[in-house]
Parts: C-alpha cells; structure tokens; sequence
C-alpha cells in the first residue's frame, strides 16, 4: 500500500489528467519515431495485399459473367425445342430472352459447322465456327471451357466463347459468344489509385479486354517476361527491370483458363518532413494537453459532484430528476439513475399489487377447492373413492393453472385449453374433432371451461364415446349472436357419437353440477344436457364478454 501511495498519491482529478496527458504524450512521441522507420515498407506490404485482393475481386466480377453464361447453356441444353431438334423454334425463343442482352447463341455439329447464330436470321447461310481449336479442345474434355480471344467470322470483331459440349445430335455443342469490348464494360479500375490499369488475359497470353492507362487493345499479346512468373493462383509481380517504380496484381480466375492482373506506379508518400513536425508539434502538444486536461478536471470534478447528489437523493428513496450535464456518458448515467429511482417506485407498487393479487387467487382456488371437496365428499361411499375423485378433479385444475402461469396470469388462448385438456386422454388425440376461431380467455375462463372440459372428458372415457376404439366426439364452439342484440354470444357443442347406449343417471353428480349449473353461472349463460341414445350433447350458451380478454 506504501508504494501505491508512493505513486498515486492523494490528489485532485485535475493533477491527475495533466499526469496522465503528460504520460500518454511521451510513450506517443517514442512509438511514433519508430513507426516513422516503418512506415515505407509498411505502406509497400499494404499496397501488395491491396493489389493482389482488387486483382482478386476483378476476378470474381468476371468469373460470375463466364458462370451465367454457363448456367444459360445449361439451361439452353435442356430446352424442349433442341431436344426435339426443332431448330427455328429454339432460334426464336433464344434470340428473345436474349434481345437485351449482349450475348449471342451458336448451335454447331462435330465438323464445327453453324446450325444457327442468333446474330444471324434463322436459315441465314452460315460456315464452320472461327475457333475450331476451342471447339476440339472442349469436346474432348467434355466440360465448359472459355475460349481465347479472337477475331469472330460473322461479326468480323474479337470476340470470346464459352461451349458447352453434347452428346445428343445434330447439335454437338452450345456456344456463347460476346463481343470483348462488352466484357471490357466489367473491367474497371474504379477504386485503384491514378495510373493504374486492369486486364483480362486468355490461356494464350492475349489480352480479352483492358481498361486504364496502358490502352491495350483486345487480342494484344501481354508481355511475355511477364506471363511466365504469373504461376500460383493469385500474388503480386514485382521486377524494376520489367516494370521500373511498379507493382502488378493477378489472380487466376476459379475454374477458366483465364488470369485478371490490375498493374500501376507505386505512390510512395515522403516521411522526411514528419520529424519536423514530430519535434515542433510534440512540445506543443504536450501544453495543449496539459491545459486541455485541467478545464476538463474543473467540468468533470462538477460533474461528478453533481451525479453523487442524485445517487444520495435515491438512496433516501426520492424519485429523482436528471441532471443535464456537458458529459454525454455522465447525462446517461443520471437518466439511468433517474430512472432506477421510477423503477424502484414502480417495482414496490408492483410488489404490493402481486401480493394483492396472489391472495386474492388464492382465496379463489382455496374456495373452489372446498366447495369441490364437499360436494364430492358428499356423494363419495368410501375414503378411496374421495381420494381418486379429489385427485382427478385436482388434476384439471392443476392443467388451467399450470397454464395461466406461463403466460403471467394474463390469459390464456382457447385453442391450448382445450388441447391441454383434450389430450390429456391418449385416445383424444384420433377420436375428438376440436374446431372454432381462437381467442384469448380470461384467467377465470381458463379455470371454470378447463373444469367443464376435464368433466365432460373424464366422463366419456369411464362411460361414452371415448370408452371404445369406435366412439367419435365433435367439440366445436361459434358465434350465436343475433344482429338486434348488443351482447355477442358463444355457443359451445359437445356432441358424442359411437359409444355405448347412454341413458340419463338417476341421480346428478358433482360432474354434473360442473357441467351444468357451473358452467351456466360463470359464464351468465345456460346450458343444455341430452342424454340421447346415441351419445351425450351438451350446449352452453354464453356471453362472450365472460369469455375473453379484452
């Protein structure tokens, strides 16, 4: 701790940023002395990678031309019109996707000959195509190949091909034919420093399409002491002899046969005044830090002062106003203390109304619980027969609340109460037919439906439909209200079909009393029982206004 205090000693914020501006000055001034005797080769290594990445993008540009240009011979391969050797039709449809476009499509047999080019009308005399060697080359490797550049026949330019083999006859090969000097539109030197240039270059060596200062024409051979050390599949080309105070960038296009190189003067920026202004600039620096530092120590020192009196005002538990300060950090940390202190507020109304409200559920469910236990204690003969009946209606319960809790006691939809409570049967899942449009139930809708439904289940699994394999039930609820009436009315069904003859009890039961006369008060409405022969129907009636939240 002594040696701490040695070296921090108990100060004022101010003596503490001039020391620090000083502190920070020096260190800067060293670093940027020996930054200084790097910075030459620290430039050359990032115009190396920087040229050898724009080679690489120049690249992907024309890579993703030479690949459509493939997907449309693909595409043109499998086309109903060539399968069927129907030559005028296929010129037609390709000549029309192909109209605004700079492209053009040639259809040649093995000798080479032209079957159509869509530069010419249909039927148009045509001779073999200008570039035999790529022809020969691509059916021999069976696969799509970009020919060298070269001067075509028909539109008397350079031009380039990219062929896509067949098997099928009389067409033995799809080719696609653009003029170089459109392929030059994608060479670009946007972006690269002045001087620079850009250049697509064949197998052979040629120029495809330049753009730039070196105004290379296509077809123009690239310089030959060049070309031979262009080996791997991009990097950067470096020879004073070659190319005196230059760099040239190349990479090899993915898949093709063809190579980008983007090529221009080196620009290296003089360092030598730097010290100068490295020496002067750092004595002043250094005074404009220092007084810099203490103006800010006098408005940060306020600041703070200002921020503790708002964190003493909360902690008396005041809701507190923001302080507006010149600190943009420091005005957000007296927003976020104002608004703790609202929170805070917020979160003991909060509290007591939980707490409000958890008693106020649980006297809800304590009563519930009683009136079901002394109904069902009334018609139970036995201590077991108590207890199963108890758990089972428990168990229903259990599901409604269960879900009223994962949504925060803030409602339910009907379609996951009656799933929830549906397919708690394994056999529901084949034999119950659910439909109706969904809404949002109230938390004690959730509760008194999920009873009903539990009754009404339960009881078709001990005794109706849901007893046999055959039993069918449709539970479906809808919109009852008539036009003249402001209340909107719900009407659900329960209807059992296929289980055993049903015949009406003796005596009403506590499921009764739930599916009946419960279910017809919580929802201020009435409910209808048939005992048919052929399965139970049950009806309510209800206000829909008891039914789901608003």
């Amino acid at each position: 701790m002594k040696i701490v205090a040695l070296f921090f000693p108990k100060a004022s914020i101010g003596t503490y940023l001039v020391a620090m501006a000083v502190a920070i000055a020096l260190p800067i001034f060293a670093f940027v002395a020996l930054l200084l005797l790097q910075l030459e080769d620290n430039q050359r290594s990032t115009l190396k990678r920087e040229t050898a990445q724009d080679a690489l993008a120049l690249s992907r540009i024309i890579d993703r031309q030479l690949q459509d240009m493939a997907t449309t011979l693909r595409l043109l391969s499998s086309s109903p019109e060539l399968e069927n050797g129907n030559l005028a039709s296929f010129h037609e449809r390709t000549e029309t996707a192909l109209r605004d476009n700079t492209l053009f499509v040639i259809a040649v047999d093995r000798s080479g000959q032209q079957l159509l080019n869509t530069r010419r009308a249909f039927g148009t005399p045509l001779g073999q195509t200008a570039n035999i060697p790529a022809l020969e080359a691509v059916m021999a490797s069976g696969r799509i190949e970009a020919s060298d550049v070269f001067r075509g026949r028909t539109s008397g330019e350079w031009v380039y091909n990219v062929t896509l083999p067949r098997k099928n006859e009389p067409v033995a090969a799809l080719i696609i034919t653009q003029n170089a000097q459109d392929l030059g539109k994608l060479v670009t030197t946007e972006g690269l420093a002045p001087g620079w240039s850009a250049a697509v270059i064949d197998e052979s060596g040629h120029v495809v399409a330049a753009t730039g200062p070196a105004n290379l024409e296509p077809g123009t051979p690239f310089d030959p002491r060049i070309l031979p050390a262009l080996t791997v599949s991009r990097g950067v080309f470096e020879d004073e002899a070659i190319l005196p105070h230059m760099l040239l960038g190349y990479a090899q296009i993915p898949g093709w046969s063809w190579k980008t190189v983007i090529w221009g003067p080196i620009a290296q920026a003089s360092i030598l005044s730097t010290w100068r202004f490295l020496i002067i600039g750092g004595v002043a620096l250094v005074l404009v830090a220092v007084l810099a530092a203490y103006a800010v120590a006098r408005q940060v020192r306020t600041t703070i002062r200002d921020i503790a009196d708002m964190a003493n005002r909360m902690g008396e538990g005041h809701i507190v106003s923001p302080v507006e300060t010149s600190v943009i950090e420091a005005n957000q940390v007296a927003i976020a203390l104002s608004n703790a202190s609202f929170d805070r507020s917020q979160t003991e109304d909060r509290l007591r109304f939980v707490m409000h409200e958890l008693v106020h559920r649980t006297k809800n469910l304590l009563t519930l619980a009683q009136a079901m236990m002394r109904q069902l204690a009334k018609q139970s003969d036995s201590v077991e027969t108590f207890r199963a009946a108890v758990a089972d209606r428990l168990e229903g319960l259990v599901r409604s609340i269960e879900l009223l809790t994962s949504e925060q006691w803030g409602g339910v939809s009907l379609r996951r109460v009656v799933d929830i409570h549906l397919h708690a049967f394994p056999q529901s899942r084949e034999q119950i037919d659910i439909s109706g449009e969904d809404f949002v139930l109230k938390p004690d809708a959730v509760q008194n439906l999920g009873l009903a439904l539990h009754e009404l289940a339960t009881n078709s699994v001990k005794y109706g439909a849901l007893s046999v394999p055959q039993g069918r039930v449709r539970f479906e609820w809808r919109d009852v209200s008539e036009e003249d009436k402001q209340d909107a009315l719900l009407r659900f069904t329960w209807e059992e079909r296929g289980g055993p003859p049903v015949a009406e009890p003796s005596r009403s039961g506590f499921g009764t009393t739930v599916i009946k006369a419960h279910a017809a008060s919580a929802f201020r409405g009435t409910v209808e029982i048939d005992f048919r022969p052929e399965g139970l129907l049950w009806v309510l009636t209800a206000q829909r206004a008891t039914l789901e939240r608003e």
